[in-house]
């Protein structure tokens, strides 16, 4: 329809309902039976700004511009939240009691934030990023720092704020600012101009955040505070969340969130959630984290906590539809004939108990000890397929940041991983007996706030590596449980569906996942393992000491078939999959069996840049 097509039918549409348009009369309609009883209905008046009954709002009506461009909000612009409200927790000491004390430094965390300056271009997606002054601060406490978000994902972030609780001076003003950028002479969109601003401690303070502000004059003093060295701790770079390139990028301006530069379960840092900016590849000054001073543990979930929590958040893993190889419990596995061996008497093995108490302890991964399937090839091919009905997960809860978030590592044991599959360019080839081990640990990890119990992310683990996915971009199911889709025989965790490549270019091992009928829901059926700042809470069962390996070395020659894939290539894609074949770890071709879960580095450890 065009525009003059469209007018007339606009015009045909008010008259029927007693409208009058230009050049036109009521006279010149030829039913004056229809007119007679349209004038026995209510009048309908055209009233500007009207909301009233039987009235029309003319300042709401418009005529469409079919040639305007519609605007596509960018994610930033939606507030994540989860999609179930929090529940009430049951009671405890400290947990989501909103407040976290740091030893005299009380902390909170807002997550209510005013626009201060937004680009873009540039950044993750080149989509930009917004810069915000945090909001709605509880009284008597300050501000620490700004924060800033790539605009590539909903606004889901937080960043603390202090107050001195004993009034012994753990916040003091700054002594000045700063110029640490802005953004005159940067040459993309942008919303106005920004300035990023460095604070300047007084002597025995640190700075842990920036300002940022849209005028070139210095902020107020008291517009922010420096913290006390010894409520400090050092941080490191981590989420890139802005930069415009270097050949448009005045002094190479680049902004990371930050986190502590120690991590672990005794490691007291705490990320402030403000943001770094850095030019040339530094800041003018290091900013700091936060200190859990006094290793307060009060805020930790206890064991109802703990119980509701992965009530409300446990995962939901989904399998692929070809899936052979399915979880068990551990004591399913020991119960159906899994065997232990000995180095040096390798024709004797011995059945293992139900809980594993016949294990050896203490000696470290030494190679002196391997468990195995049962002997008999049926029962061993049985075993493989694992037992979903009796899966179990098993929980590791631990401190995190301080204190201030809880990890629960979600540890599934299945007893065999399967084959692998590789893409070779166009070529998609399976692997033979690449990539098979007996016994296989995978975990996913959440990351719930201690401030008030909310899921803040889950780590997905991948073969030697991992990924954090926030909140704000997982898949969620039955209320706030994060979707989970673990790959074809290797049960790699990803948070989405699909193929990913595991390799460079064209040349990669496929983990190929898609959403089955077959899932297992975490929260049905789990065991805490170990939380050990709770004490003697929960007992260890026995076999999670058992330092060695789950599966043996496998005996057959890894070069015979990485050969037999490469028959099935042209010539010159042979010398490129033997290249990458070598590259990989010996946990991607599955020589080994696996360690458990008390061996891993993430035990003790974060996450992040730790094998699995």
């Amino acid at each position: 329809m065009n525009v003059k097509a469209f007018l007339c039918f606009v015009f045909l549409l008010l008259v029927p309902f007693g409208g009058t348009a230009a050049g036109s009369s009521t006279e010149n309609l030829e039913d004056k039976k229809h007119w007679s009883r349209l004038k026995e209905r209510p009048p309908l008046r055209f009233i500007q700004g009207s909301t009233m009954e039987n009235r029309i709002n003319v300042s709401s009506f418009s005529i469409p511009n079919p040639f305007k461009k519609k605007h596509k909000p960018l994610p930033i612009e939606t507030f994540f939240k989860l999609p179930s409200p929090l529940p009430s927790w049951p009671q405890g000491e400290g947990f989501a009691s909103g407040i976290i004390d740091l030893g005299g430094l009380q902390v909170c965390q807002v997550s209510t934030f005013s626009k201060v300056w937004a680009t873009h271009e540039g950044g993750p997606d080149n989509l930009g990023a917004t810069f915000f002054e945090p909001s709605s601060v509880p009284d008597g406490f300050s501000l620490l720092g700004f924060y800033s978000q790539s605009n590539n994902r909903p606004l889901s972030g937080w960043v603390l704020v202090g107050k001195d609780a004993k009034k012994e001076g753990a916040l003091k003003e700054p002594i000045d600012y700063t110029l640490v950028w802005s953004s005159e002479s940067l040459k993309i969109k942008q919303d106005g101009v920004g300035y990023i601003w460095l604070p300047t401690p007084p002597d025995g303070y640190k700075a842990v955040g920036h300002i940022v502000t849209s005028s070139p004059e210095k902020p107020a003093l008291d517009k922010i505070l420096c913290v006390r060295s010894d409520f400090t701790d050092s941080s490191e770079n981590d989420a890139w969340i802005w930069g415009p390139g270097n050949n448009i990028n005045p002094n190479n301006i680049n902004a990371y969130s930050t986190i502590p530069s120690v991590r672990g379960i005794q490691a007291m840092g705490i990320p402030t959630g403000t943001f770094i900016a850095q030019t040339n590849g530094a800041a003018g000054s290091t900013l700091a984290c936060l200190k859990n001073a006094k290793a307060n543990k009060t805020a930790l979930p206890n064991s109802n906590q703990v119980k509701a929590l992965i009530q409300a958040y446990s995962p939901r893993i989904y399998f692929h539809p070809d899936e052979n190889y399915f979880p068990s419990s551990v004591t399913w596995f020991f119960e159906n004939g899994a065997l232990l061996y000995t180095k040096g008497q390798e024709s004797n093995p011995i059945a293992i108990n139900a809980t594993g108490s016949n294990l050896p302890y203490g000696g470290g991964n030494d190679g002196a000890y391997w468990i195995d399937l049962p002997i008999d090839d049926t029962e061993k091919e049985r075993v493989k397929k694992g037992d979903l009905q009796d899966a179990y997960v098993y929980l590791h809860v631990k401190p995190m940041y301080g204190a201030t978030f809880t990890d629960v590592a979600t540890w599934i044991f299945y007893p065999f991983n399967g084959p692998g599959k590789a893409k070779v360019e166009f070529f998609n080839v399976h692997l033979g007996k690449l990539g098979e081990h007996v016994g296989d640990w995978e975990h996913v990890t959440l990351r719930i706030s201690n401030f008030n119990g909310e899921l803040k992310g889950v780590y997905f683990s991948q073969h030697n590596k991992g990924v954090w996915v926030d909140a704000s971009e997982l898949e969620f199911e039955n209320g706030n449980k994060p979707v989970v889709y673990s790959s074809l025989h290797g049960h790699a965790s990803y948070p989405k569906p699909g193929q990913v490549l595991l390799g460079n270019g064209n040349i990669g091992i496929r983990d190929d996942t898609a959403k089955g009928k077959i899932l297992l829901d975490a929260g049905e059926k789990f065991s805490v393992v170990n939380a050990d700042y709770m004490g003697s809470v929960y007992e260890e069962p026995p076999w999670l000491n058992f330092a060695r390996k789950w599966g043996p070395k496998l005996s057959y020659k890894i070069e015979d078939e990485i050969k037999n894939v490469d028959k099935l290539l042209p010539g010159k894609l042979q010398t490129k999959f033997d290249n990458f074949m070598w590259s990989l770890p010996k946990e991607v071709l599955g020589e080994d069996g696996p360690t458990g879960p008390k061996v891993k580095g993430n035990w003790l450890g974060d996450e992040i840049n730790l094998q699995n």
